[in-house]
Formats: C-alpha cells, sequence, structure tokens
C-alpha cells in the first residue's frame, strides 16, 4: 500500500484544488474536539474553506538529538505576554514568503538558525478581539548554530522530550502539529529538487540548447528562489549541465561558497537514454550529513519522482512541475517518505 506523506501546500483554486488543499495539510482545522488559540484565547479553529485569513505567519518544530541513539527533545518557548508555552512562529514580513519568516522568525524567537526540513501543515484560527483570521504553516527544523537570548517576545526557551511535550504545550494546535511531526522519523535526510527557471522558447535561441540562457522573467524568478532554497540549508549543489540549470542555483552557490557539481545523467538527453541510472543517481545524492540543492529540467523531474515514489511507495500529490518550482524530498532508511511540492507558495505576500 502507498502512503501519501506528500502534499502541494499552497496551491491555487484555478488548479483545480480541493477544498483541503486550498487550507493546507491540517484542513484549517482541530479535528479531535479540541479548541483554542495561541493569542490568549479559547476561541475555536476555523474549518470552512471559504473563509481567508489576513494575518500570515510561519513557524516550526525546531527539533535535536542531543545524544546518538538518544530521545529526540523539541524547543518550546514561553512568551511573557500571554504566559503561555508554545512553538516558536511569527508573522510575515512584507515581501517575504512563509519558508523565509519561518526560518527568520524562529532564529528571533529562539536565537537559533535552523534549517528547514519537510512540511508539517497549516492551522487558522480567529484572533480574539478583532475580525481577523491568522494562518500559520509549520516546518520541521534542526538547529546548526546559536543559542538562546531573552528577547522583547520571549524570555524563556525549554527542551522536552517528544513524546512529553503535549503536556506542556498551552494549545491544542499546537499539539495538532507535533502529531504531523511525529507522523515520520525525525532522522530524515532531505533533498531539495528544483527546475530550472525561465529560459524563453527553444526554437527561439539560435545556439546550441545547452547554452541557453535565463531570460529576463526567469532570473527575477532566480531572485525569489535563492532566499527560499537558502531556508532549507543545502550544503552541497548539483546540477545538470544546460546553462539555464547552473544559472538558476549559481545564487545559493555563491552566498555558500560551493561549487556546483554537473550531473549529466539529471539532463533530459542524460535521463532520457538511462532513466533508471537517473534514479539511482538521485537516490546516491542523498545524505544525512549534508543537504544537497539539486537543479534539473522539466522532462526529467515528473518521471523521475514517479519511478522514485512509485519503487518507494509513496504517492506524489498533483503538481504541474513549473519552471522553478520546487520539491522539498524527506527519505528515512533510503527510502522515500515525503515530498513536498512548492510553487504558488514563493509567491510573497
Amino acid at each position: 500500500m502507498k502512503s501519501s506523506a506528500t502534499r502541494d501546500f499552497d496551491r491555487s483554486p484555478e488548479d483545480g484544488d480541493t477544498a483541503l488543499d486550498r487550507l493546507g495539510d491540517t484542513g484549517g482545522s482541530i479535528s479531535d474536539g479540541e479548541t483554542g488559540t495561541d493569542d490568549g484565547s479559547s476561541g475555536d479553529t476555523i474549518s470552512d474553506p471559504r473563509v481567508t485569513a489576513n494575518i500570515i505567519a510561519a513557524g516550526a518544530v525546531v527539533w535535536r538529538r542531543p545524544r546518538d541513539g538518544g530521545p529526540v527533545e523539541v524547543a518550546l518557548v514561553h512568551r511573557p505576554k500571554y504566559d503561555d508555552w508554545s512553538l516558536p512562529k511569527g508573522k510575515l514580513d512584507p515581501g517575504e514568503t512563509a519558508m523565509v519568516a519561518a526560518e527568520r522568525e524562529v532564529a528571533e524567537e529562539t536565537g537559533l538558525n535552523c534549517r528547514l526540513g519537510r512540511y508539517l501543515g497549516r492551522v487558522t484560527y480567529p484572533v480574539p478581539g478583532h475580525r481577523k483570521l491568522k494562518r500559520v504553516d509549520y516546518w520541521a527544523a534542526t538547529p546548526v548554530a546559536g543559542e538562546f537570548v531573552t528577547n522583547s517576545e520571549v524570555d524563556q526557551l525549554r527542551w522536552h522530550r517528544v513524546d512529553r511535550v503535549m503536556d506542556q504545550l498551552s494549545y491544542p494546535m499546537d499539539r495538532r502539529i507535533i502529531r504531523n511531526f511525529l507522523r515520520l522519523p525525525p532522522d530524515t535526510a532531505t533533498l531539495v529538487l528544483v527546475r530550472h527557471a525561465k529560459a524563453g522558447r527553444r526554437d527561439r535561441f539560435t545556439g546550441p540548447d545547452d547554452e541557453r540562457p535565463l531570460e529576463k522573467a526567469g532570473r527575477a524568478q532566480v531572485e525569489v528562489l535563492t532566499p527560499n532554497l537558502l531556508a532549507f540549508g543545502p550544503g552541497a549543489v548539483y546540477s545538470a549541465p544546460p546553462l539555464r540549470c547552473v544559472q538558476t542555483v549559481a545564487p545559493v552557490a555563491e552566498v555558500l561558497g560551493l561549487d556546483i557539481a554537473r550531473e549529466p545523467l539529471l539532463s533530459e538527453s542524460g535521463y532520457a537514454a538511462a532513466p533508471e541510472a537517473g534514479v539511482a543517481r538521485l537516490r546516491e545524492l542523498v545524505s544525512s550529513d549534508v543537504v544537497p540543492l539539486v537543479c534539473s529540467q522539466g522532462k526529467v523531474i515528473p518521471d523521475l519522482l514517479q519511478r522514485w515514489a512509485d519503487d518507494d511507495g509513496l504517492t506524489l500529490p498533483p503538481a504541474r512541475n513549473r519552471k522553478g518550482s520546487v520539491w522539498v524530498l524527506s527519505v528515512a532508511d533510503g527510502r522515500l517518505v515525503a515530498a513536498d511540492h512548492l510553487d504558488r507558495s514563493l509567491r510573497t505576500h
């Protein structure tokens, strides 16, 4: 039986999505009879798909394993304004995406620089005393540097064993996100796969197709893509040989001081000649030590991911795989266990 720990986390109604798709993985509701907001009230969450949130926020389940083989711990923050214990999160700044905001807000509230992993879902709820709804998207996140410092919003940070954290949380919606986190092993390896940005029409370029560069719109896409890709903390960068692929991930490599390794098996021509070898090569790039960022092409990604998912019994979400779209893949014990598709979610607010 196939599992379906996958999602296209912010599809649009014109893409033919369902009400559940529009609200996210948690359906925007607390379905176990739980109520409660994280702003000092016990108001009900919203499950009506026609309701649109007007406060957009993002956060994370920040986790660590202090000892090899030891229990996983989750970070909770205490906000003196509400006297509560919750998962770190905050509102998007103008021009931010949810991924960038999640990384920034976690750093501001906890002092920890984290890299995002798999998407954990969304909650939507009314803000007490206001005619407003708040929507929060969550990711798993692992700290890579930093330490907690008391700040204007948070005066304490505590680590709790994940099997004991539920009773420490003030709000049921946070417990729902923790349950989503626990559906898969925490120690999943992440691979970020991006389709190259816009490069104009093939039939309008007079040179060799591998030398076709990004067009103006594609360069603009890359400007938006780069901070979102960096939020997942890549430690190695790979690309199919065509120039447009290399240019799509070049800014990330430059920021991180990394070389871009060329991957012929992940180009259209290389993959068409040996698709099974292409799938095997992408599997080989998965690492428990670093997050690989890989750029490939439109005639490669859908088929490659479908083969990989079929091999590992995973159902992929519907996805258009448009230029500049991203897959965040989670692998546990060599098996693909989750695939999050980022497309319209890369638009800023």
